[in-house]
């Protein structure tokens, strides 16, 4: 099962940590096997417990940690028994066991025949063949055991040769394999005859420990303390070949059929990798493809990738295939879907970059026409074309500010490594509520299965406002960076008494209003004076032009007093002020347009510039109100669900559901050199080049692989606040929290994100305001205050690990949104 090459890179990050743990096997069962004992074969010691290497105070040494879980009063009861013993201080032999790490303890991991973990290593105070094992729960992978017998034998090898593990070869890696010791023995705690002495035919009630008698020392730990300085006997090697976990490949599903061609597109040469879950690798599967790309008809088209003895794929040209072309390496990536929503990544590696352009002209034909049910050369303009194709591109930045961002972008690295290890630390030292169990909340749905649906973040209370059916939860944000549930607003309803569930929201005037929309009732917004937790208002905007959506006047306008704000219907983009009698829509500020421009999403810049996005993927950009846009960007023909401003108007940010678009609005030559996009016009040869920020192929592929779920982010936002600089961007996905650099992204960075996983779906998301530091997540039944330096870096194993439940601190009921706070609490 030894892995170590591919592991380098996990291993530099954990050793590269000063965190006292470095990797860890979460859950299991800690026996001692004794199969020649009579007082037993095997014992149950801890019942619950998780495995950890830890680093100790001196160099290259290392420890293998068995820490205990306790269930519900165990662990007060044995306090009670440790004061006692004069063990009350501190961890003691009955919470922690600890074992050196070294080679003499032989320690190696298997994989049973039903799937399951297993870490074995010898008991040195105990009788010959004597061993200790970690049984894994059902729930640890396979290659989460492989990850943490690789690390241990590195730190095996740094404790012999003194030395960094970075300097060891394989072959000397090997050497702690222990590869010729016998096969690890079942754990079970029931009798077994192997290794028995003759004669002897123990009972199970007298061999072997019940789980409820767990708080007492065993007949055996009593009789082994007896003879612990003794020297142990070394067991003579066996020749018995050991059980190795061998990873399965990924293996190719099946190629579904092409349907019949209507017209070709594309049709290239090319290597096929397909990206291996297990080693997170691509691996070559055949050296000579054909890449082919056809119309089958009716706005729907077809990749299919065709060996000399077979076919390898067949797959609908949809976004969901999340291309990524990378000129560098002559490269293409992208997700493939079984019929059963599987998803695999594939790499296609071309010969020369001309093959591959024409490839990408084919590929984003397809796509482009699939979207926008238009043909591509009579629609786009040379011009806009390149528009298209590079936002496609894995970009390469090219300009004089590279060295600076990659200087800027390593700092950052080091930066993310210390509030890594810090936040660690500071789960570690983090004390939680003494009466937790009379603060329990129930976290199940409401019985009408309303969960949290929208989040809208303080920037004068320093509150959030958290939206659950016809009530709102309020949330106040502590010194200490936790959420404080302070009280619920129930039974949300119009000036006229009828009930509703606000489907839109906005804070303003300094957080003491809040604008609500009510579903089906499209022309008319509602306030809600958050003083009095009450609608006070109805403002009816028009008899004809409906509200879809609505936006601060400025980017910080929520801090102020400013009453006027910005609305959009399908068509139309004006401004609302509640203080006209009548309807609030201004005239003068109306821009109506005749075609169908599906608005979708809107941001204002800190001086009230506006942009503005449409089902199309459009993205128009205006100075004020009530005249053409300045700039108008081509469609990539996903609809665009979200939209936000740097507040200098420098950059743009939309949201599609399996992608981000940042867009440099800043003009660096022509006659209009230094202007924003917002106040003159980009040359027609001359658009912004617009950066993809997506998630790469292979974690998409693992994300959907481990949750089931398709990929769907939640709109981005900067981090924001007055005076403050945009340096961190957020959505979610399903389960996880996605947070990018900029420093990252505008180097050029191939890891420019980090992710935190959930146990359930992430339904809101955004920045404290004025921070890029902590961030505020609405799950189905709970909320929760997160540092950003919590995130990790995507890999396999934190893809795959397990996901994150909110806790609560001492003192503070605001980690959950639950039905006794939210629903029920009195305002």
């Amino acid at each position: 099962m030894f892995a170590i090459r591919s592991l380098n890179s996990l291993s530099n990050y954990f050793f590269g940590s000063s965190k006292e743990n470095i990797v860890e096997l979460p859950s299991g069962q800690l026996f001692l096997v004794r199969p020649h004992s009579i007082k037993g074969y095997s014992e149950l010691l801890f019942k619950d417990s998780a495995a950890y290497i830890r680093r100790t105070g001196q160099e290259f040494q290392y420890q293998l940690v068995i820490q205990r879980a306790y269930e519900e009063g165990e662990a007060e009861l044995l306090e009670e028994e440790g004061a006692e013993d004069g063990a009350a201080d501190g961890l003691s032999d009955r919470d922690e066991k600890t074992f050196l790490l070294d080679e003499e303890i032989c320690l190696r991991v298997e994989l049973k025949d039903d799937g399951q973990v297993v870490l074995a290593w010898r008991d040195l105070s105990g009788d010959e063949e004597d061993l200790f094992e970690f049984v894994c729960d059902n729930s640890v992978r396979p290659e989460t055991g492989t990850t943490f017998e690789a690390i241990a034998a590195q730190c095996q090898y740094e404790r012999k040769y003194r030395r960094s593990h970075q300097q060891a070869t394989e072959r000397e890696l090997r050497e702690f394999s222990f590869e010729d010791e016998p096969a690890i023995p079942e754990a079970s705690p029931l009798p077994s005859p192997v290794g028995r002495s003759p004669g002897i035919s123990p009972s199970a009630t007298s061999l072997n420990r019940s789980i409820n008698d767990l708080r007492e020392p065993s007949d055996y730990e009593m009789a082994r303390e007896s003879k612990a300085t003794a020297t142990p006997p070394r067991a003579t090697p066996s020749k018995a070949p050991m059980k190795q976990i061998e990873a399965t490949p990924t293996k190719a599903p099946t190629s579904r059929k092409a349907p019949e061609q209507v017209e070709l597109l594309a049709n290239e040469d090319a290597e096929l990798h397909l990206f291996d879950f297990q080693t997170g690798t691509f691996v070559l599967q055949d050296a000579d493809v054909q890449a082919i790309v056809t119309e089958v008809g009716n706005w729907k088209y077809w990749l299919q990738i065709s060996g000399n003895t077979k076919q390898w794929l067949g797959q609908e040209v949809i976004p969901d295939i999340n291309p990524v072309f990378n000129f560098e390496y002559k490269s293409f990536i992208f997700n493939h879907y079984t019929e059963d929503g599987s998803a695999y990544s594939w790499l296609l590696k071309f010969k020369d970059r001309e093959t591959m352009e024409k490839f990408q002209e084919g590929l984003m034909q397809a796509l482009w026409e699939h979207l926008n049910q238009t043909k591509w050369q009579k629609a786009v303009k040379d011009a806009d074309r390149d528009y298209v194709m590079d936002a496609f591109n894995d970009l390469v930045i090219e300009d004089n500010a590279d060295d600076e961002r990659e200087r800027e972008a390593a700092e950052e690295d080091e930066e993310d490594e210390d509030d890594f290890e810090d936040a660690h630390d500071g789960q570690r030292q983090e004390e939680y509520d003494d009466d937790e169990e009379e603060d329990e909340v129930d976290l199940g749905r409401d019985a009408d299965g309303n969960v949290n649906s929208q989040l809208a973040v303080g920037a004068k209370s320093d509150r959030s406002f958290v939206v659950r059916g016809d009530k709102i939860g309020v949330f106040k944000h502590t010194a200490d960076n936790q959420l404080e549930f302070s009280t619920s607003i129930n039974k949300i309803a119009t000036p006229k008494g009828k009930a509703f569930a606000p489907t839109k929201i906005m804070l303003r005037g300094g957080d003491k209003d809040m604008v609500l929309q009510r579903e089906g009732d499209p022309n008319s917004l509602y306030r809600m004076d958050m003083e009095y937790g009450k609608v006070v208002d109805e403002w009816k905007v028009h008899d004809d032009i409906s509200v879809n959506i609505f936006a601060p006047e400025n980017k910080f306008a929520q801090t102020t007093d400013e009453q006027t704000f910005i609305g959009l219907s399908k068509n139309a983009l004006y401004r609302i002020d509640p203080r006209l009698s009548g309807n609030k829509l201004v005239d003068s500020e109306l821009k109506q347009y005749v075609s169908k421009n599906d608005f979708s999403a809107a941001a204002t810049t800190q001086q009230g510039y506006i942009a503005v996005a449409s089902n199309k993927g459009e993205i128009r950009m205006f100075d004020r109100l009530g005249i053409n846009a300045k700039t108008a960007l081509p469609a990539l023909g996903d609809p665009i669900i979200g939209l936000d401003t740097s507040a200098d108007g420098r950059w743009v940010l939309a949201t599609t559901r399996t992608y981000l678009l940042l867009i440099d609005n800043l003009q660096k030559e022509g006659k209009n050199e230094g202007k924003l996009g917002f106040e003159k016009s980009f040359a027609k040869d001359n658009k912004p080049q617009p950066r993809r920020l997506g998630l790469t192929p292979s974690h998409v592929a693992q994300f959907q692989h481990e949750t089931r779920q398709p990929l769907a982010f939640t709109p981005a936002r900067f981090n924001t606040g007055v005076g403050k600089e945009e340096t961190t961007i957020i959505t979610a996905t399903g389960p996880f929290i996605i947070t990018w650099s900029m420093k990252k992204v505008l180097a050029g960075r191939k890891d420019p994100y980090s992710i935190k996983r959930y146990a359930e779906e992430v339904k809101a998301d955004n920045f404290r305001f004025g921070s890029d530091r902590n961030i505020v997540v609405a799950l189905p039944n709970e909320v929760d205050m997160v540092a950003r330096r919590t995130l990790q870096r995507p890999t396999r194993e934190s893809i795959m690990g397990p996901p994150e439940t909110p806790r609560r601190s001492k003192g503070t009921r605001g980690s959950y949104l639950s039905r006794n706070e939210v629903v029920n609490s009195p305002y």
